[in-house]
C-alpha cells in the first residue's frame, strides 16, 4: 500500500455515503453547549505553534497553554509526565489529565492526542492529526465545567501517539500505553466505565467509520445518537479497523471507541504530508463530532446508576 496508509491501518472497508442535513434532528442540549467555531479557534491556535512532535519545545509552549486553557475551564489539571524508550533514545512525555468531579466517582474518559508526527522535509503542522482532536477536547472542557455531571470525567490529552520512526507496537501509542499500564499498576482501570477516542475529526469532509475493535456496545450508543441528531451522513456504519489509543484500554477491558476519519483529502493523501493545515479543516466538523460526544454521554449518563 502507499505510504499514507501503512501500518495504523489493519483493514478499511467504505461504506455507501448517506445523505442528510449536517444539523437535522440535533438536541438543543448538544446545540447550544458545543462552540465548534471557538473549536476552531483553538485548533488554529495550536497549529500557530508549528510542528509538536513528542518532546519538542513546541510541544511544550502548547502543553501549557492547553493547561492554560483548562484551568480556566475549571478543571483540575494533572500532568503525567513519564520518559519513552525510543528507536531515537529516551524521550520525554507528558499526558495531561483534565478531571472533572460528577456526583459519582465512576470514571467515563474522552481522549484524543496533542502531539504531531516527527516529519523530515517539511514543517508537519498536524492542524487535522493531532490540532482536531486537542481543539475538540478544550471546547468540551468549557461544555463540562459549566454543568453538573453524572460521571466523573477525564479528558485525556495523549502524548507521543505518533511514532517516532516507523508505525509498530512499541514504536506507537506511547502516552495511551503508558496511562493504561499505570492505571492497571495502581488497580484504576476498573472505575472507567467507558472511554471514547477522538482523532482526526476536524476533516471539511467528514466521515467516520464504526471502529472494528471498539467495543460493541459503545459504538452502538454512538451511533444510535448520529441517527437521532440526523448524522448519518458523516457516521458510516462500514466498518474499519485502526490502532489508535483506545487499543491499550481496549486490551485492558475498559469499554471504548474510537471516532476517527482516517480518509482525509483524495485517497488519504492530506494525512501526514503538508496538506494538513487548517484550509482543509472545518468548524462543522468539529460541531458534529462535539454534539456527538456529548449527546453519547448524556445517552451514558441516563443508564448511570442514581446513588
Amino acid at each position: 500500500m502507499p505510504k499514507p496508509w501503512d501500518h495504523k491501518i489493519r483493514l478499511v472497508t467504505f461504506g455507501m455515503l448517506f445523505l442528510s442535513s449536517p444539523f437535522c434532528g440535533r438536541s438543543a442540549a448538544a446545540q447550544a453547549s458545543f462552540n465548534g467555531g471557538r473549536a476552531f479557534d483553538g485548533l488554529k491556535r495550536l497549529v500557530a505553534f508549528g510542528p509538536r512532535p513528542a518532546g519538542s519545545p513546541a510541544l511544550a509552549e502548547s502543553r501549557r497553554w492547553i493547561v492554560q486553557q483548562l484551568k480556566q475551564a475549571g478543571a483540575q489539571v494533572e500532568e503525567d509526565s513519564f520518559t519513552a524508550s525510543t528507536p531515537l533514545g529516551n524521550v520525554p512525555m507528558t499526558n495531561l489529565i483534565a478531571k472533572f468531579l460528577g456526583t459519582q466517582s465512576e470514571v467515563v474518559m474522552v481522549a484524543g492526542h496533542y502531539d504531531t508526527k516527527r516529519e523530515t522535509g517539511f514543517r508537519f503542522l498536524g492542524a487535522n492529526d493531532g490540532g482536531s482532536s486537542a481543539a475538540l477536547l478544550l471546547e468540551l472542557a468549557r461544555a463540562l465545567g459549566g454543568r453538573q455531571n453524572v460521571f466523573t470525567y477525564w479528558l485525556v490529552f495523549f502524548d507521543g501517539e505518533e511514532a517516532v520512526q516507523e508505525w509498530t507496537e512499541t514504536d506507537s501509542l506511547y502516552g495511551s500505553r503508558h496511562l493504561a499500564q499505570k492505571l492497571a499498576s495502581r488497580g484504576e482501570l476498573g472505575g472507567i466505565h467507558a472511554m471514547l477516542l477522538v482523532d482526526m475529526i476536524g476533516d471539511a469532509n467528514l466521515d467516520i467509520h464504526r471502529e472494528y475493535s471498539s467495543t460493541g456496545w459503545l459504538t452502538d450508543t454512538v451511533f444510535r445518537v448520529t441517527r437521532r441528531l440526523g448524522y448519518t451522513k458523516y457516521f458510516l456504519d462500514a466498518p474499519f479497523a485502526v490502532d489508535d489509543d483506545h487499543i491499550p484500554f481496549v486490551n485492558a477491558g475498559v469499554a471504548a471507541v474510537d471516532l476517527i476519519d482516517l480518509d482525509y483529502g483524495p485517497h488519504n493523501s492530506y494525512w501526514h504530508t503538508e496538506k494538513d493545515t487548517v484550509e482543509r479543516c472545518s468548524p462543522i466538523s468539529l460541531t458534529i463530532v462535539g454534539r456527538v460526544v456529548l449527546e453519547t454521554l448524556a445517552e451514558l449518563e441516563k443508564s448511570a446508576p442514581r446513588k
